[in-house]
């Protein structure tokens, strides 16, 4: 029988539970996963959220006993990739490595969004944080947050900062540092990350905010250096970097937070069984130490500290942008 004509059947099975009772529910939970499942990551292969889905999705699937796919829908800041899973069917197999700037910063950034993260999605755990760091091309001659600031105050026009586009945290960071900072900023919004690295990389900007994922390479390998960290403490894969507090600009402290969702209505054991396993697959040691190399804070929550997560990210987040007026359509 074709895949899509036995999804079709649970789903109208789960319609009528009502009328069989909860065993079948339980009935239904224990047969589940009998199929490949599928993760969604909005953004491309080889960058940090790339990563921390491969990383988590391969012990996942082994945890699962089925095959799980990575399904890379990039672009529009993640929100392709949310999108899609918004409008999957609520069975369990479609899942959205989901993060902060398409779930609590896009709703009140953008009036048309074509989903509704709040009422289209559940989410099962949140499972890694990603610092940022302040970045110059390495041929900048400034090395400290205090430089920075001051050749910004006496540039006589706004600074230009590059981000991975419009409503991302690196959009609002830039916006974040220049109120707290008092300078003009010009965000410079490109396509997608490589073209962003690109631009850092070749002085087209003045700096930008990057993940401490992203970064740590190019930091490593001479193409850009670190100013200063949102981390409450220094990274341990740069120690040298100090922290936005420890530079006289202790608010500068946003972070990109990832969560593993499903869309809303998928079956209560069915979201008790996958938060089980993901929270067994983050904390597995060769996924976790892998994570932590890749410059990633490893988490691993319940479905209920998630959601506690998820509530007071989307406020927070909502009062940053209405703040900063910006509105992307």
């Amino acid at each position: 029988m074709p895949r899509h004509h036995t999804a079709r059947r649970q789903l109208l099975a789960l319609g009528a539970l009502p009328l069989l009772g909860l065993p079948a529910v339980s009935a239904w939970a224990q047969a589940f996963p009998d199929r490949q499942l599928k993760l969604t990551v909005g953004f491309p292969p080889g960058t940090g959220p790339d990563v921390v889905a491969r990383l988590i999705g391969q012990k996942l699937g082994e945890n699962l006993k089925q095959t799980l796919v990575i399904d890379n829908r990039a672009g529009a800041g993640g929100q392709i990739g949310t999108q899609a899973v918004a409008k999957s069917a609520p069975d369990g197999y479609s899942l959205l490595l989901g993060e902060v700037g398409s779930i609590s910063i896009a709703p009140p950034a953008f009036s048309k969004l074509p989903y509704d993260p709040a009422r289209e999605l559940t989410v099962l755990s949140e499972v890694v944080r990603a610092d940022f760091l302040l970045v110059v091309p390495a041929t900048s001659p400034l090395k400290t947050v205090a430089e920075f600031v001051k050749a910004a105050k006496g540039a006589g026009d706004r600074v230009n900062m590059a981000t991975f586009g419009a409503g991302t945290p690196g959009h609002f960071g830039a916006e974040m540092l220049s109120e707290q900072a008092g300078f003009p900023v010009e965000p410079i919004h490109y396509r997608s990350t490589g073209d962003a690295v690109t631009a850092i990389i070749a002085g087209d900007v003045k700096g930008a905010f990057v993940s401490t994922a992203l970064g740590v390479a190019q930091i490593k390998g001479g193409k850009m250096r670190a100013l200063a960290t949102t981390a409450p403490v220094r990274s341990s894969l740069l120690p040298d970097v100090p922290t936005f507090a420890e530079s006289g600009l202790p608010k500068v402290d946003f972070s990109s937070w990832f969560a593993i969702f499903a869309p809303a209505g998928t079956p209560a054991p069915v979201l008790d069984l996958l938060n089980r396993q993901i929270v067994a697959a983050v904390q597995a040691p060769e996924v976790r130490q892998k994570l932590v190399e890749a410059g990633f804070t490893v988490l691993g929550t319940a479905r209920a500290d998630a959601e506690r997560m998820v509530k007071a990210e989307s406020a927070r987040w909502a009062a940053v942008v209405k703040a900063t007026g910006f509105k992307g359509d």
